[in-house]
């Protein structure tokens, strides 16, 4: 069953928080914003979120026109949720809200999601003066990304890159350390915390955020 909550207060700000201010729909938009995802992803990536807490998250959005639901054409044939243009323009929302809470410390039981980590190096790619060109695959916790440089800008999108110049595997928590300090790049190999193919050396894009 729904909650949906109102302040009855005319002001926008009030208004947005009656559409996303309950708790997990902007981190439903986070994991939205990089591609459509289906609801076991969103559980994976929200992992203290219950699965009736998610169900209601999600129909609350798709009523105020926010995410909307896709049924996979076949052999596939499963539903995905994605966001739509009203939801996507809540991406400068999230960007600020994550460049405001970045002095603030970090839980020590925290999770992060791969979503997380790559808005992040998407966010450092911004702010670069000269991000680097070309397409390379990342698998974060099993699920594959691609990472395509062109226009001084990262795109990054769910799935596999037809062609890549080289693929990096990891956990989200090791990328994100790696993002902040890339020099751990070869002790994470040799602990088997990353494997790199197609390249024995670091990916040009990891080394944009340090």
């Amino acid at each position: 069953m729904t909650t949906i909550r109102s302040y009855h207060d005319r002001c926008p700000i009030a208004r947005a928080l009656d559409v996303v201010g309950e708790r997990w729909a902007l981190l439903v938009v986070r994991e939205l914003l990089l591609g459509p995802q289906r609801f076991s992803e969103l559980r994976r990536a929200l992992p203290r979120a219950s699965t009736n807490m998610l169900t209601d998250r999600l129909r609350e959005l798709e009523a105020h026109g926010v995410v909307q639901r896709r049924v996979l054409p076949p052999p596939s044939a499963s539903s995905v949720y994605q966001l739509t243009e009203r939801g996507r323009a809540l991406e400068g929302v999230l960007d600020a809200l994550g460049a405001w809470g970045a002095s603030e410390a970090p839980p020590a039981d925290g999770s992060l999601s791969a979503a997380a980590v790559l808005m992040f190096l998407r966010g450092s790619a911004r702010a670069h003066p000269d991000p680097p060109a070309g397409v390379w695959g990342v698998l974060l916790d099993g699920q594959p990304w691609t990472i395509i440089g062109r226009n001084g800008e990262l795109e990054i999108r769910p799935g596999e890159p037809l062609e890549a110049e080289s693929e990096l595997e990891t956990d989200a928590d090791t990328l994100n350390a790696l993002l902040l300090d890339p020099t751990g790049l070869d002790r994470a190999v040799a602990d088997d915390k990353v494997r790199l193919h197609g390249e024995a050396t670091a990916p040009p894009w990891l080394l944009i955020a340090a």
